[in-house]
């Protein structure tokens, strides 16, 4: 069971905007275009950035925190961070906070453009309140870039080591010039194989570039780097585990008040972007290491964690019903793991669907006054794997009783759109309310993430359907009573 603990301060932020329709709150990606001349205000400098990479996911996850200073004669508080065009478009879940008052919430975060073709775009992050001049601020950036680990070399046998090559710069990006940086670039192993080595002279301590220790590499620390500089360096690591993205994922949510029922199905489109397999596939090889079980860079199974009291599962793809799966019901959790039809080797793709249903009042409650209701789900479940699951495009469809009103929502996940219309199906008469929500390039990081739908539904709403099929039996018999009355005979009858 679902605990609903934080429904009371869930629902009082969703009254601050009940007037409203839906929540209108501006998609992460809606491009404000400026003049190409534009370049950000110098009234910041950074005091002393430290960003942390992490590789041991199949996905990069960037964290900087930066010490900012507002070194303006007035008060500031629009701050930029700039990334190249071609990479802007594979950052995911990019949220700013006050490392200081990390349980305050994210900053407001906007995607600003240039209006001809530029090689630069930024992320304007609105401070909560504007920083005095003199003033400091620690912000802590955090973000996953997708796509961007390529495997070397591109095709592998079937029974060889992965190894990965990331390439950045071991400038973190800045809009404003940084009195002092470094870089930790954390492995998941010691295994690196290759890497870029930089002059002593560029480190502020004169020290070897990077520094290595266990399998964490710094590179830095850099001194006095202006705006935009940019040091490429690359590294390659054994990484032998699958490298999934769902390119689209399609979730569906039933809700169901004459049921008591939540049914969810997902549908998933997977790709291993690791390395291609070289030759052919031996179906032999892959018995015997399936008895070995060493590490492979194919996916061969997938787990997905549910909630208790999660019932009827099922798995299935483009053939239909997979029966190599197993639910193994739990106090804490359910788990459903799935195996696919064939293992998934690089640049494979595999596309199934799972579904289940679960108890409605795990999740759905009334609030005190009124018709209104508040539903609590996760915005995001799916399967759990150490090396991480990223997705492409995530649409989520929360489909509501017929005659639910007033939608409104809330959560934490970055969306791109947010649309409300009219879901017809079986025995239905105007339609069903849904609720439809787009995200593009979440990682799995975010499966705690809850979506709260606050929604009015009348008691007179939930007859509409019997009442009309009663109305609608009544009609169809008496329009057979009617036919049947007619008269079909040919002539008059005569009588005696």
């Amino acid at each position: 069971m679902r605990s609903f603990s934080l429904f009371t301060s869930a629902i009082a932020a969703l009254a601050s905007f009940a007037s409203a329709e839906s929540n209108l709150s501006e998609p992460l990606r809606s491009k404000l275009l400026l003049p190409s001349t534009f370049k950000p205000p110098q009234v910041f400098k950074n005091a002393n950035l430290v960003r942390t990479t992490n590789l041991d996911k199949a996905y990069p996850r960037e964290t900087v925190n930066i010490l900012i200073e507002n070194i303006d004669a007035k008060p500031q508080s629009e701050y930029y961070v700039p990334f190249d065009t071609s990479l802007l478009s594979r950052i995911g879940g990019f949220e700013v906070r006050d490392k200081k008052k990390a349980e305050a919430g994210t900053f407001s975060v906007q995607v600003v453009g240039l209006d001809q073709d530029s090689t630069t775009e930024y992320y304007r992050v609105h401070l909560p309140e504007p920083l005095a001049p003199g003033a400091q601020q620690t912000l802590s950036i955090s973000y996953s870039i997708l796509s961007a680990l390529k495997p070397m070399p591109a095709e592998l046998p079937q029974m060889a080591k992965q190894y990965l090559q990331y390439t950045f710069s071991a400038y973190a990006p800045s809009a404003y010039p940084v009195d002092k940086q470094r870089t930790k670039v954390k492995f998941p192993n010691a295994d690196v194989t290759d890497y870029t080595t930089l002059p002593a002279e560029l480190n502020d301590e004169q020290k070897s570039d990077p520094q290595k220790q266990g399998s964490t590499f710094t590179y830095g620390a850099y001194a006095n780097v202006p705006a935009g500089a940019q040091q490429p360096v690359s590294v390659r690591y054994e990484f032998t585990k699958p490298v999934i993205q769902s390119t689209l994922l399609e979730r569906d949510i039933e809700v169901s008040h004459w049921g008591g029922n939540l049914a969810t199905e997902e549908r998933y489109w997977l790709v291993n972007e690791g390395a291609g397999l070289k030759n052919h596939f031996s179906r032999v090889d892959w018995q015997k290491q399936s008895y070995m079980n060493p590490a492979t860079f194919a996916l061969k199974a997938l787990n997905l964690p549910l909630a208790p009291g999660a019932v009827d599962p099922y798995f299935t793809d483009d053939i239909g019903n997979v029966s190599t799966s197993r639910f193994r019901p739990g106090k804490k959790e359910n788990l459903l793991e799935l195996k696919p039809r064939y293992p998934v080797f690089g640049t494979w793709k595999y596309s199934f669907r799972v579904g289940w249903n679960a108890d409605l009042s795990s999740y759905l409650r009334k609030l005190a006054t009124g018709d209104g209701y508040a539903l609590k789900v996760p915005f995001l479940e799916g399967p759990r794997a150490p090396e991480g699951l990223s997705y492409g495009r995530v649409v989520l469809r929360v489909i509501l009783p017929e005659g639910a009103t007033n939608v409104r929502f809330q959560t934490s996940v970055p969306l791109i759109a947010d649309d409300i219309s009219l879901h017809k199906t079986f025995m239905d008469t105007l339609g069903r309310t849904a609720l439809t929500l787009t995200a593009t390039n979440l990682v799995d990081d975010f499966r705690d993430r809850e979506l709260i739908v606050t929604y009015d539904y009348p008691w007179t709403a939930g007859y509409r359907k019997p009442i009309v099929i009663t109305l609608g039996a009544f009609a169809v018999f008496a329009f057979v009573w009617a036919v049947g009355s007619i008269d079909t005979s040919i002539g008059k009858k005569k009588t005696a």
